[in-house]
C-alpha cells in the first residue's frame, strides 16, 4: 500500500496522471491502476475522475494530508533503523566552496534526494584549497570549487557556471552611488573575506596575486560577521552572482579589474577514477541547475 499512497501523492503534486507515470517510470494505465486498488484498499473515493483532469473527493483530501504525515513517519523509522542496526547506506560526499551563495546546489541536492533516497548526501565546506585536498586524498566524491589551477586529466572538471564579481558595500557609503568600481580604486579600503584561520594565507595570496586586490584585508570566520563589518563601512565583500544582495543595508557594485569584469567559474571536480556510485547522478542533475 506504501507505494500506492506514493503514487496517489505524486498524482495530486503534479495534477496529472501522465506527470506522475513519468516520475515513477511506469506507465499512465499502470498508475491509475494503482489508484483504483488504494481506493478499494480504503473503501472510499479519493479522486472525482473527469475526462482529462481530477478532483480530490472530500475524504481524498482529507487522506492526502493525512498520508503526507504517515509517509514522512515512516521514512523518519527507516532511517532511525538503519543507524541502530549500524547500516546507514550509501553515502555521497561533497565539499562546496565557503561562502557559496546560491540554490543550485541545494536544490539538486533536493532532487537527488528524491531519486537516491537510500544515499545520504554528506557536506564539507572549506576554502579553497582545503577542498581540493579533501578531494586529492579521497575523502571527498564531488567538490563543488571555483577554478583557480589549470584543469588536470586526474580529474574530471565540469564548467557550471561563470559569474561576475560584486562588491557587497554599505548603502551608507558614497561608493553606493556607483554601478561598477575598479579594484584599483578599493585599494584604501579594507577588503573582508571569509576564511578559516588557517585558510587566510593561501586566500591572501590569491586575492592579492593572482586578482590583484591591493585593499588590506580583514579574515571572518562567518558571513554574519562579515556582513555587520560591511553595513558599518569598515571594509567591502566580495560577492558573486546576479548583484543582488540580501542585505537592505548594503549595495552591490560590480567589480572591474582594468576595464573588464572580474569573473569566478563554479566547477564540479571529481576523480577521473572515482570508484563511488552516484556521483556521475548527481553531476547530471547539478549541471541542470545552473
Amino acid at each position: 500500500m506504501l507505494k500506492q499512497i506514493r503514487y496517489f501523492q505524486s498524482v495530486v503534486q503534479l495534477g496529472s496522471f501522465t506527470a506522475a507515470a513519468e516520475e515513477h517510470f511506469i506507465s499512465q494505465s499502470a498508475i491509475s491502476q494503482q489508484i483504483r486498488a488504494l481506493e478499494d484498499e480504503l473503501g472510499v473515493a479519493l479522486l472525482n475522475r473527469k475526462k482529462r483532469s481530477f478532483t480530490l473527493t472530500e475524504a481524498g483530501e482529507y487522506f492526502y494530508k493525512k498520508s503526507l504525515v504517515l509517509v514522512a513517519d515512516y521514512d523518519a523509522v527507516c532511517r532511525e533503523l538503519q543507524r541502530i542496526s549500524g547500516n546507514s547506506g550509501e553515502l555521497l560526499r561533497i565539499g562546496v566552496l565557503k561562502g557559496y551563495s546560491g540554490n543550485e546546489f541545494q536544490n539538486a541536492v533536493s532532487e537527488f534526494t528524491v531519486q537516491f533516497p537510500d544515499v545520504t548526501v554528506e557536506v564539507t565546506h572549506g576554502n579553497h584549497d582545503a577542498l581540493y585536498e579533501l578531494l586529492r586524498s579521497g575523502e571527498l566524491d564531488i567538490v563543488l570549487n571555483d577554478q583557480r589551477r589549470a584543469f588536470s586529466d586526474e580529474y574530471i572538471n565540469i564548467v557550471l557556471d561563470i559569474r561576475e564579481y560584486y562588491a557587497e558595500i554599505s548603502a551608507n557609503s558614497p561608493l553606493a552611488q556607483l554601478d561598477e568600481v575598479e579594484i584599483a580604486d578599493l585599494k584604501n579600503i579594507p577588503l573582508i573575506l571569509l576564511s578559516s584561520e588557517e585558510q587566510q594565507e593561501t586566500e591572501r595570496n590569491f586575492y592579492n596575486n593572482d586578482l590583484g586586490f591591493r585593499s588590506e584585508i580583514h579574515f571572518c570566520e562567518y558571513v554574519d560577521d562579515a556582513h555587520m563589518l560591511v553595513i558599518q563601512c569598515k571594509g567591502y565583500m566580495p560577492i558573486e552572482g546576479s548583484g543582488d544582495t540580501a542585505q537592505t543595508a548594503a549595495k552591490a557594485v560590480k567589480l572591474i579589474r582594468n576595464g573588464s569584469p572580474l569573473i569566478r567559474r563554479y566547477c564540479a571536480f571529481m576523480k577521473a577514477d572515482n570508484p563511488s556510485k552516484h556521483t556521475n547522478e548527481f553531476i547530471e542533475i547539478l549541471k541542470k541547475k545552473f
